[in-house]
């Protein structure tokens, strides 16, 4: 049985364990060849099948029946029930439709993120511009643009994060609305109403209400922001509202402290009226003292009233006294000054009458005081000055004046230039005043304008003289362009004038003149004296030797704006003067020297034989060598004089030869000045006697001594009355006189002979220069240019006057050294040899 069922079951046959009933029947009434194998298998008798399968399709069938009439049944009172509640929604409906349309609103619902909404409008809103449904939620084509935005940021919130508001909106055409959205369930709904009637004036009302406290706000800010105490009392007359200047005033802590504490600003007499006036509701204002932070002010109180309360202002008239007072002393002190000017000063009012003038204005058109204390006009004082001739002499008088006048009218200043018939010139500015006057300034410009005609014409004097001048000159500007050079500059350096006159830079320049010279040191020198940034440069001398054998001398110059100035002088043919001179100097030199050493050389080799020739003629004269006769005797005088000349002669060549090898050292000692004369006159004796002449000495007698070289001193005198007794007459007298003044000793000889005259005069130190001047006296010309380099080597002067006819006088000035100072007068004579 059971390997039957399971192949009943592998052919398809469902069980029958678990089956139903119903779905047995079902199964073979649906494949009845089945059905009948299906029993076949089973071997169950046909019959029994039938009548149970009649038996189980008649219980089905009353089974049906049964649940059919309960259902319907069911049925039925669901229906009953339903109809109740479509009853009852659409009741519910139709009263929703009458709320809605109870007022103009519109309803805008969103299910789902993503659906469609669902709008609902009444027919009052959807009039006009937004008649479409989908229109309305275009909200800027309705509303205003900032409402609009509004609007539509909060339903995207709403949408987004269910965030509830409430606007409201004004329309494009004056409307207003009130919009709630908020979330309901599962759908967020947005509600636009039309504000109308008590509402929308509710809504106005609020509008103001908003406004007025928005500016009572701003109206307490500006209050407790003025610097001036400012409070406001009730209508019991108690401080209601005080500001910070007030709570200063009172020296309380803040207004706060002054309205709980009751301080009040004014005194008693004050509020007293004050107080009446606010029970008059009148507006009170009094000028009033009060203590203000401690201090006494003046106070301008203002005071007005309405409906009992009163609000009052007091302005503190101490700062404004003060500045008062320094603007007058201010203005007094600008009179002061403008009294010292030089600039004449006259204020006239709008009604061009005079306000103001200075000394200045009175001295410079010569008017008088009193005149001007009367207030004259613009025009009189014009007209006065007209008849005066002191203003410019103007074929319309009368359009001259207008034009002038214009300064009452415009706003900027305006400029004149008087040429009055005296020839002065005076600048006249006329500025308006801000009260609708005008303020005159006079300037006497006449030196002015005279120095500036002389100035131009000097520029141009000096621009002419630059271009005719044979140096180069070329000024460079702080900047190192060319700003000015005249033709020698370009011709020196060989470049186009018209390339000069685009002002081109220095080492541009240098550039071009390096073909000439091209040496760096120089052009860095100059670009560094001309670029160089150092205020305090120092002007130099360079000589520049060009390629084609030029020379020029180039001078840098620094100018007071910082340029520098450049001059290029062609010293070419100085150079080669030079040049040769410096040669033939050398070989001056060199032929001195050799002179130098000949007349040394030959001088000595002259004094042995002269010495040889003295000493036989003085063996001669003796009486151990045999007598001489009378003529014989003769003839060696003569040889002894000449011999004796001729030695001196060579002694002077020789101590000129040692001076001017520098050679010569002085003996310094004491020098007795007396004793020293006497020497010298020994010298002399027989010069004297020949010539019958006599010499007379003149000393002081506290003469006393020098330091210096006795022989040197004595031959130095030697040498003059060697002179003098040669140019005086056979019985005249020569004066050797001395004399002491502070630091020097003065010796003069004086004789009474031709005297010398002045071409001479001018030579008579030179050597060889001998002039007799018809006299006996007879010399090489050496003994004052002898005496001169003596009295030097001396640190003294020699001195000659002398007039032709009248004599010659020979002044001899030395030092009267102390002993502590022949130290150095021994290291001058050292100096000197060397």
């Amino acid at each position: 049985m059971t390997r039957r069922r399971r192949a009943i079951n592998r052919s398809g046959a469902p069980p029958f364990a678990g089956a139903s009933l119903g779905s047995l029947l079902l199964w073979l009434e649906a494949t009845p060849a089945r059905a009948a194998g299906f029993l076949d298998d089973l071997a169950i008798d046909p019959q029994i099948v039938s009548f149970a399968f009649s038996g189980g399709l008649a219980i089905f069938a009353a089974a049906i029946v049964a649940t059919h009439v309960r259902e319907r049944a069911a049925w039925r009172r669901r229906e009953a029930a339903l109809s109740v509640e479509l009853d009852d929604a659409r009741a519910q409906l139709g009263r929703a439709k009458t709320f809605l349309a109870s007022e103009p609103q519109i309803f805008v619902a969103w299910t789902t993120p993503d659906a469609e909404p669902d709008i609902h409008s009444s027919s009052l809103i959807m009039t006009g511009a937004v008649a479409a449904p989908r229109r309305i939620l275009s909200f800027g084509a309705w509303l205003a643009p900032k409402d609009a935005q509004a609007l539509e940021n909060a339903v995207d919130r709403l949408r987004k994060s269910g965030e509830s508001f409430r606007l409201a909106l004004a329309g494009v055409a004056g409307r207003h609305f009130d919009a709630d959205g908020r979330a309901v369930g599962g759908s967020v709904v947005l509600r636009i109403r039309e504000v109308s009637g008590d509402r929308l004036e509710l809504i106005g009302l609020r509008e103001r209400y908003a406004s007025a406290q928005s500016e009572l706000s701003g109206l307490r800010a500006m209050l407790q922001a003025l610097p001036a105490p400012f409070w406001i009392r009730d209508d019991a007359g108690e401080l209601v509202f005080v500001n910070d200047a007030y709570a200063q005033a009172v020296e309380a802590k803040n207004p706060e402290d002054a309205l709980a504490r009751k301080l009040e600003l004014l005194d008693e007499s004050a509020r007293i009226a004050a107080e009446a006036a606010r029970a008059k509701n009148s507006v009170w204002r009094e000028r009033v003292n009060a203590v203000v932070a401690g201090e006494r002010h003046r106070l301008d109180v203002t005071q007005a009233s309405a409906s009992g309360a009163a609000a009052a202002l007091a302005i503190d008239r101490h700062e404004v006294e003060t500045v008062r007072a320094d603007l007058e002393q201010q203005m007094q002190s600008h009179v002061r000054t403008l009294d010292q000017l030089p600039t004449a000063v006259a204020s006239f009012d709008r009604a061009r009458r005079l306000i103001y003038s200075n000394d200045a204005y009175a001295k410079l058109w010569q008017l008088d005081p009193r005149f001007l204390e009367q207030r004259p006009t613009d025009g009189q004082i014009l007209d006065r000055l007209r008849a005066e001739q002191r203003v410019p002499v103007e074929s319309d008088y009368r359009a001259w004046k207008e034009r002038l006048f214009e300064a009452y009218r415009s706003p900027e200043p305006i400029r004149h230039t008087w040429h009055l018939p005296d020839g002065r010139i005076i600048d006249v500015v006329a500025h308006p005043n801000p009260k609708g006057g005008v303020t005159y300034l006079y300037d006497d410009t006449t030196k002015a304008y005279d120095l500036q005609t002389r100035f131009n014409a000097l520029a141009r004097m000096q621009s002419e003289t630059l271009e005719t001048l044979h140096e180069g000159v070329a000024v460079f500007g702080s900047d190192g362009r060319l700003k000015f050079s005249n033709p020698a500059f370009a011709c020196l350096w060989r470049l186009d004038p018209e390339e000069l006159t685009k002002r081109p830079r220095f080492d541009a320049l240098a550039a071009r003149c390096r073909t000439l010279h091209a040496t760096e040191e120089t052009w860095a020198e100059l670009q560094g004296f001309v670029t160089g940034l150092n205020e305090l440069r120092e002007g130099f001398t360079r000589r520049i030797e060009r390629s084609d054998g030029v020379v020029l001398d180039c001078t840098a110059q620094s100018l007071l704006d910082g340029a520098a100035l450049l001059t290029f002088v062609d010293v070419s043919a100085d150079v080669n003067v030079e040049r040769a001179l410096t040669d033939r100097n050398k070989a001056l030199l060199a032929a001195e020297k050799l002179r130098n050493d000949f007349i040394h050389h030959v001088s000595y080799e002259l004094r042995s034989p002269l010495n040889n020739i003295n000493g036989f003629v003085h063996l001669l004269g003796e009486d151990s060598t045999g007598p001489l006769n009378p003529r014989q005797r003769e003839y060696l005088g003569y040889v002894n004089k000449s011999s004796a000349a001729l030695l001196a002669i060579v002694d002077d060549i020789l101590d000129l030869a040692t001076i001017d090898e520098d050679a010569l050292e002085l003996e310094v000692s004491e020098v007795d000045v007396e004793t020293t004369m006497r020497a010298a006159i020994e010298g002399v004796q027989d010069r004297l006697a020949e010539n019958s002449i006599d010499v007379q000495i003149v000393a002081m007698d506290d003469v006393g001594t020098f330091r210096g070289d006795a022989k040197r001193v004595r031959q130095i005198l030697f040498n003059l009355l060697s002179n003098a007794i040669g140019f005086s007459r056979p019985g005249q007298t020569v004066t050797l006189a001395v004399l002491r003044r502070e630091t020097e000793i003065v010796f003069k000889v004086t004789d009474r002979g031709r005297g010398i005259s002045p071409e001479i005069l001018e030579r008579i130190f030179d050597r060889f220069e001998s002039h007799t001047a018809g006299s006996r006296h007879r010399g090489v010309g050496l003994g004052l240019s002898i005496v001169r380099a003596l009295m030097e080597l001396h640190g003294g002067k020699v001195l000659i006057d002398s007039a032709p006819g009248e004599g010659t006088t020979v002044t001899c000035i030395f030092p009267a050294h102390a002993a502590h100072e022949e130290a150095h007068l021994l290291a001058a004579s050292a100096g000197g040899a060397e």
